[in-house]
This record gives structure tokens, sequence and C-alpha cells, in this order.
């Protein structure tokens, strides 16, 4: 869709030049989704050219503008990572124009990359308009369907996803209303260095509910944790009701148990 309003678009854009009517560009696959006459400038990200990747001592740095393409194409062989990216519903030609972070910022509530960040303890660096950093889990990032934290002028630059969970044991959980449609559950069960669980719950629900047990849960612990996320918390729409997205979740749920607790 084109943005008629757009009037400039600017390269190597950085925090400082923010002004009223800008928005951050991406890959532009969500951007350019729907009308957006408030907007008047493009700050452009990928021309800035940070690495894709930057694997560090204690985890992995991905870039905001880190494609799909890219992402998948460096986690071969890590399957949860290869599931996530699966779980698009996309083609390979989004695949290589959408980014990491656009998927974040989206905030959808199928958005599988707010699923894989959450699921593996990552956190996004943001960069505010006056050049100020903070970092927040992406459990917290997204507040709800649309919604992060993000402040007016500030950028996500990256997410961070720690070693430790990068080599934990996970369990994925995706289901929806047919065979190629968008997810209506998406559960990530991963085993904590500790002997713990920590289980995701994704797409269900309007943000991330992370439920975290200090050893494996017995089935009615699961139970009664799942029944703390209020009705109202599940997604309503044309990919599934709240009743059947929350069934979804205690069916994948018990399963992911049984699974990492084996």
């Amino acid at each position: 869709m084109d943005l008629h309003t757009v009037t400039e678009v600017i390269t190597s854009a950085g925090p400082g030049m923010w002004r009223p009517g800008d928005v951050w560009l991406g890959g532009g696959t969500a951007l350019f989704g729907e009308p957006r006459p408030h907007l008047t400038r493009l700050l452009d990200l990928p021309s800035a050219g940070w690495p894709a990747i930057t694997v560090r001592d204690d985890g992995v740095e991905i870039a905001a503008t880190c494609t799909i393409a890219a992402l998948a194409g460096h986690f071969r062989e890590h399957e949860l990572v290869q599931q996530c990216c699966h779980s698009f519903l996309a083609s390979f030609k989004i695949w290589n124009v959408a980014t990491v972070g656009g998927n974040l910022c989206a905030a959808l509530p199928a958005g599988p990359m707010i699923s894989l960040g959450a699921a593996l303890a990552g956190v996004c660096t943001l960069i505010g308009a006056d050049g100020r950093v903070r970092r927040v889990p992406v459990a917290d990032f997204v507040t709800g369907e649309g919604r992060t934290v993000l402040r007016d002028g500030e950028l996500l630059r990256s997410l961070f996803l720690p070693g430790y969970a990068l080599a934990g044991r996970t369990s994925y959980r995706k289901g929806s209303l047919h065979r190629h449609g968008r997810s209506a559950a998406l559960l990530i069960g991963r085993a904590e260095p500790t002997g713990g669980l920590a289980l995701t719950v994704t797409a269900a629900t309007r943000r991330p509910w992370v439920l975290r047990f200090p050893e494996p849960p017995r089935a009615a612990e699961l139970e009664a944790a799942l029944a703390g996320i209020p009705a109202g918390a599940f997604t309503d729409d044309v990919h599934g009701s709240p009743a059947w997205r929350r069934h979804l979740t205690g069916h994948y749920a018990e399963q992911i148990r049984a699974e990492l607790s084996a």
C-alpha cells in the first residue's frame, strides 16, 4: 500500500533525527500494510548497516534489521528458531524483507518473533530520541495487541538471546484453524538450568504470558497457573474464539509439561 503523505525517506538515520510525523522503517512489510495518514517521513534503519547477527560469549545479539531469512540461515540447526520462522504466515519473498524488529514492534498476537524472544528470555535494547539506552525483556516489551513500551522517537536496536536459553531443551506447539493458517495458539516450554520450567503463551493471548515454575509442575499446578490468565487476555478475531484459544492453550500446555518433565 502506498503511503501518500510521506514526502521524504532519510537514509542512515539516527535517534537524534526524530521529529513528529516520522516513523522508523525496517523491512516495511507491516508498515506498508495499512493506511498511516499521520506519517510524513521515513527513517531508514537498514541503511545504518548494523550486523545482522553478532555472536557473543554470553549469547547472540540479533539486530532489529535482521531479516527472517538471515535469522533462519544462521540458526539452521536450532529447532525452535526454525519452528518459529516457519510459523510465519508468509512466503519466502516476505522472509527476505521482513525483519525481526519489525515483527516485534508490530506487536501482533501471532508474531512468532515475539514468541521466540519471550520463550528464550530475550531482551530488547531500545534507543530513545535523546540517545538514552534502556533494556526491556521481550515478555514485557509487548503490552497488548499492537501496543509496546516504545516511546515517541524510540527505536528497537536489537534483540539479545542468552546462551543458556538457546542451549536449553524446548517443546513447541502451534494450533490454527487450518493447516497454513495464522497461529491461534503458540506455546513454547523451556527447561530451566535450575530444573524448573518456563512456559510461554502467545498468539492465543494479546500479549505474551510467561509462567515460571521452580521445578517441573504437576498437572494440577499447571492448570492453576493457566487459570490465572484473565478471560479478557485471550485474542478474539476471525482466527479463533477466546474459549477455543483457552482450550488449545490448556491442551498444548499439558503436552509440553509431560514432554519436558519426562
